[in-house]
């Protein structure tokens, strides 16, 4: 009676500590699922802002075709990226989006009316507000992933990742490269500067004038002139 209550309570000690390991794993990883949903909110809030962002900017430069189309297809690789749970996909598309920005915020710094209009103005605070948020929101991400591993990688918590269907996540990091500054070609398209006025045209020059000739006296005439009477 003894050994099988022994038994009984050693299975009871063993089961819950299983369910407690499951369902700390489990958590923990839901919680990196929920972290990594806060920055697709962020990554998408930041592309909604991308239309409005270029109607403003293309009533003043454009011309400008090239950085248009970049930042358009930047803002439809966050999109598609925010779809799925590819890490590394994500932190490409959100480096490549910034990138973008980077050259149309060039662009307007060549155009001193389009940084005064007060809709740009405000589409560029809410572009700040929306980049620092998507900060937070990857720095909580990789805490939860750096918790997560932890426990995936250490034992007793690494017997029931298994079970529990847990695996090591990747960390939300900015491809290599991709904090190089984007070189910005205006492709001759700055405002022209002003014309200089025509120079005036110098004036003729005036040749030396010669001295009139000297007039020799008739042979045999006295060199002395005339007595006055």
């Amino acid at each position: 009676m003894l050994i099988a209550l022994i038994v009984i309570v050693v299975l009871v000690l063993l089961v819950g500590f299983v369910v407690v390991g499951f369902n700390k794993l489990r958590r923990t990883d839901i919680g990196a699922q929920e972290a990594l949903g806060g920055i697709d909110v962020q990554l998408t809030r930041r592309a909604d802002l991308i239309p409005n962002l270029v109607e403003t900017v293309k009533g003043y430069a454009a011309h400008e075709k090239g950085v248009f189309e970049d930042v358009t297809a930047a803002r439809a690789g966050v999109a598609a990226a925010a779809k799925g749970d590819d890490v590394p996909a994500k932190a490409a598309a959100d480096a490549a989006l910034s990138q973008a920005l980077v050259r149309v915020n060039a662009v307007a710094e060549n155009y001193p009316d389009l940084k005064a209009n007060t809709n740009f103005l405000d589409l560029q605070k809410q572009l700040a507000e929306t980049e620092n948020q998507i900060s937070f929101a990857r720095q909580y991400y990789n805490d939860a992933v750096a918790t997560l591993n932890k426990l995936v990688a250490t034992i007793p918590w690494m017997l029931f990742s298994g079970m529990a269907g847990v695996r090591s996540r990747e960390f939300y990091e900015a491809p290599a490269g991709s904090d190089v500054a984007p070189k910005v070609d205006f492709g001759g398209s700055a405002p022209a500067a002003p014309i200089a006025p025509p120079a005036t045209p110098a004036a003729p020059a005036v040749p030396p004038t010669a001295p009139p000739p000297a007039v020799e006296p008739p042979a045999g005439a006295s060199e002395e002139p005339p007595v006055q009477p």
